[in-house]
């Protein structure tokens, strides 16, 4: 959604699914876009064709250090001390796709404790218009008499979950402080955190309008189904988005894009509703083909095959540091899933690149990693492994 004077830029809607994400894909860069060691797959698309079309290589597939722990702990409490870890090695698919002026990098990101992300990171370059003595109140400018326009990037996500089958439902979990006596001296209060939590019964609950705050955690749980903690088995879904403000109910093209009302919505899932938006509501967004608001009727979401949709987005105030393209740093957005109970602990600790180095038993077998060379002519050559050594020199 765009602002500007100008009388096409006050006006620019572009619902870039109308131009067809997939179509839109590019081939790949090794050693940019991807590393030069991933596996690249070709695509094949139908758009504006009556025969398959190639797209070489876009989407790529990579193993990725990460260069920080997934986890770790050194106890020092006891002696002597230990240490604890495990290096966070992710597995990506990523393909970009460019549309018009703006490059879309999609990562889909899978972790060893089970946490799946799904990330967007814009690039590209700035929409721009003919700039005037007022009109910097529509953006910034860029270059002499250019105006980089302001604008908001929206995404709508659609994530079908089945946890352990199609019987799910939608649980919310939220934090209350409670004044509370002090036990030992009732005539002192204090302020506690509780868990609230609910189980929601219809579609009308779980949309969670734009604006309004959300609960805290938005777990999709099977209620039949308990880990050995008698929780509900589950995964939690958490938003990335900076939020940034929707287009006005009253205007009337916002049909088009009525899926903007929700930060959140949860449905039951049909095949009659397989998306938010067609490639057609750019051209009608007045009485679009697809009305995503109407798919929140208040049938009821309880022991049911769910799916939910999700909004992420941020506005976009053009500056200087936008030329010559717009950096994908700080601008992220997304969603990731996050096991939540359904497994009895975390799965990763199961991972043969995990650490444990205990002073007492020193040398390779508490850190395989550092002993690569000694087996592998390929690996590099690390230099000799420590740990522990005192600190005074």
């Amino acid at each position: 959604v765009y602002g500007g004077e100008t009388p096409g830029l006050m006006r620019t809607k572009f619902l870039d699914s109308h131009y067809g994400i997939g179509k839109s894909s590019n081939e790949l860069v090794k050693g940019v876009d991807c590393p030069y060691s991933a596996t690249f797959l070709h695509t094949l698309h139908l758009m504006d064709s009556d025969q398959p079309q190639r797209i070489r290589n876009s989407i790529c597939i990579f193993e990725q250090n990460r260069e920080i722990p997934l986890r770790r702990h050194f106890s020092s409490w006891f002696a002597p001390p230990s240490y604890g870890g495990l290096l966070d090695n992710v597995l990506v698919v990523r393909s970009v796709a460019t549309v018009g002026n703006y490059d879309y990098i999609f990562n889909f990101v899978f972790h060893n404790n089970g946490v799946i992300e799904t990330k967007v990171s814009p690039t590209g370059y700035a929409l721009t218009s003919f700039t005037s003595e007022d009109a910097t109140q529509y953006g910034a400018k860029l270059e002499e008499n250019v105006l980089g326009n302001v604008h908001t990037h929206f995404l709508h996500f659609k994530a079908d979950l089945d946890i352990l089958g199609t019987s799910n439902s939608f649980e919310t979990k939220d934090v209350e402080y409670q004044l509370k006596s002090v036990p030992w001296k009732p005539d002192q209060k204090v302020y506690v955190p509780s868990v609230k939590s609910r189980i929601l019964e219809t579609e009308n609950e779980a949309a969670f309008r734009a604006g309004t705050k959300l609960p805290k955690y938005l777990n999709f749980v099977n209620l039949a189904q308990k880990n050995k903690w008698g929780y509900y088995r589950g995964y939690r879904l958490q938003v990335v988005s900076f939020n940034p403000d929707s287009v006005p109910e009253d205007s009337p093209d916002e049909k088009g894009i009525s899926w903007q009302r929700y930060q959140v919505a949860v449905t039951k899932r049909k095949d009659s509703e397989r998306k938010s938006s067609s490639i057609y509501n750019q051209n009608s967004m007045w009485k679009p083909p697809v009305y995503f608001a109407e798919f929140i009727n208040n049938e009821s979401i309880k022991n049911e095959d769910l799916v939910a949709w999700i909004t992420a987005g941020f506005l976009h105030i053009p500056h200087a540091e936008d030329v010559p393209n717009t950096a994908t740093a700080g601008n992220a957005i997304g969603f990731i899933l996050k096991p939540l109970n359904y497994f009895n602990n975390d799965p990763s600790v199961y991972s043969p690149d995990a650490v444990y180095i205990d002073p007492a038993n020193s040398g390779c077998g508490d850190n395989p990693m550092a002993c690569l060379s000694d087996i592998a002519s390929c690996s590099p050559n690390f230099p000799e492994f420590t740990y522990g050594e005192s600190n005074e020199h």
